[in-house]
């Protein structure tokens, strides 16, 4: 049992185990309740979220002793040969048809598949991978799988449903399966921590589930491998930061903080660091876009820890929460917007620093940019510090009381005196001016002059 991979040892037996495909499961257990099971059916559906798995359980129902039942017994011959580790059934036939999906294949199938099962109620077939068969190899397939015998089923399991011809698809159950939501695949994680006996640190499952994307399977084998590592305290968080490639949170938090600064020395000292420290620069732009769009959310939702949109440690949502209030929403959108568009950019970039370093330049710099975005990311922070500076100017003001009485404001160090105006003397008025003398005439012409 400890020589097999995690994702094995935990692999369900019935559909009660499977998680995050209930939209699946019921429905199939009704069917069972029924007694009104499809001769043939087709999962699809992303790798790792239960096909194959789902497919087994099917055939355990249907060949149980006590079926067709939704709750296998365990007990049985049947139920023993199918389980997690049992030897197999001869009447359950898992075909790959990435190997196994020419035309030959296909006939072969179709004459053995008349025969009857050697000690069970039905013969099923398990065509994994069924996206893989051929053209031909449908078509031989056909008629088959549109009139088999009462004692055949089929089970075909893909990840493209597009490539299955329409004539089988017409002839199947179409189940789709989907990708598990993180809260349900990391309390699946804790339980099988918990049963392990391993220690896990806070912050490390939501880690892994972001690198299993969703996928049961790849979720599990990462948490194998942290699992195998592990030393006596446990999977640490500097253990899974490292070991998984994603950035450390302190790097993320000095350039976010630096963005809100402004600080370009201190952004671009942080990159120094990811570069010297050896990290991935487009990893560094993936988590910070991961890091702003959880900035974004808590900024327009405060209580998106609560509703489930944020998936962090309590102590990371309490310093996201204080780099969310020195943000405005415009300045949050359009430092994503940028960063996302950066690390498209990134793709195949001969200089992944020069790219990284650009991506600090533009967030920092809005002035540069003459768009929408940019003018009002340059008002909210004009806003922000006219705000700024009105509080630290703001005194607050106390009623004056009793002198010497409680709360009664303390007396200034020093009273200002006005300045006594001088005395107003009036001046005494001005002389009065002489008349002036008139105009004389002037004289008769041919008189002497004066």
């Amino acid at each position: 049992m400890s020589s097999l991979a995690l994702y094995r040892r935990y692999r369900p037996e019935t559909f009660a185990e499977v998680i995050g495909q209930e939209h699946v499961t019921d429905p199939l257990q009704q069917a069972l309740r029924n007694n009104r099971v499809n001769h043939a059916y087709l999962f699809s559906g992303p790798r790792g979220c239960g096909k194959t798995t789902s497919a087994r359980i099917l055939a355990r129902c249907l060949n149980c002793e006590q079926g067709p039942t939704p709750t296998p017994c365990g007990e049985c011959r049947s139920c023993r040969d199918l389980a997690r580790n049992g030897p197999g059934s001869i009447d359950v036939i898992e075909i790959d048809a990435a190997s196994h999906g020419g035309v030959d294949d296909a006939r072969d199938l179709r004459e053995k598949a008349f025969f009857g099962p050697a000690g069970s109620r039905y013969k099923i077939y398990i065509i994994d991978e069924a996206h893989m068969v051929t053209s031909a190899g449908f078509n031989a397939l056909l008629k088959v799988v549109e009139e088999p015998p009462e004692h055949l089923k089929f089970i075909f399991a893909t990840t493209e449903p597009e490539k299955v011809i329409g004539t089988i698809r017409s002839r199947t159950h179409h189940y789709p399966f989907r990708l598990v939501p993180p809260g349900t695949l990391r309390d699946y994680l804790g339980e099988v921590c918990g049963q392990e006996g391993i220690p896990v640190a806070d912050g490390v499952l939501p880690l892994v589930v972001r690198a299993g994307a969703g996928s049961v399977r790849d979720s599990m084998s990462v948490m194998d491998q942290l699992l195998a590592g592990a030393a006596e305290d446990g999977v640490t968080y500097a253990m899974a930061t490292g070991l998984l490639g994603y950035t450390d949170g302190s790097l993320l938090d000095s350039v976010v903080d630096a963005f809100a600064a402004g600080d370009g020395a201190a952004a671009f000292e942080v990159v120094d660091r990811v570069i010297e420290g050896g990290n991935d620069p487009r990893r560094f732009v993936a988590d910070l876009l991961e890091r702003l769009r959880d900035l974004v959310i808590l900024a327009a939702v405060p209580d998106a820890v609560e509703k489930g949109l944020i998936d962090a440690p309590a102590d990371l949502v309490e310093r996201m929460q204080a780099q969310a209030s020195v943000f405005g929403a415009a300045e949050l959108s359009r430092a994503a917007d940028l960063v996302n568009t950066g690390l498209t950019e990134m793709r195949g970039a001969t200089s992944p620093r020069l790219q990284l370093e650009l991506i600090c330049a533009r967030v920092l710099l809005p002035a540069a940019f003459d768009d929408e975005r940019s003018v009002r990311t340059r008002l909210e922070r004009l806003e922000r510090g006219m705000a700024a500076g009105a509080s630290m100017a703001a005194v607050e003001y106390t009623a004056p009381g009793p002198a010497g009485a409680p709360g009664a404001p303390a007396p200034p160090a020093f009273e200002y005196v006005p300045p006594t105006p001088e005395p107003h003397v009036p001046q005494s008025a001005p002389p009065p001016a002489a008349p002036a003398a008139p105009p004389r005439a002037p004289p008769p012409p041919g008189a002497p002059p004066r």
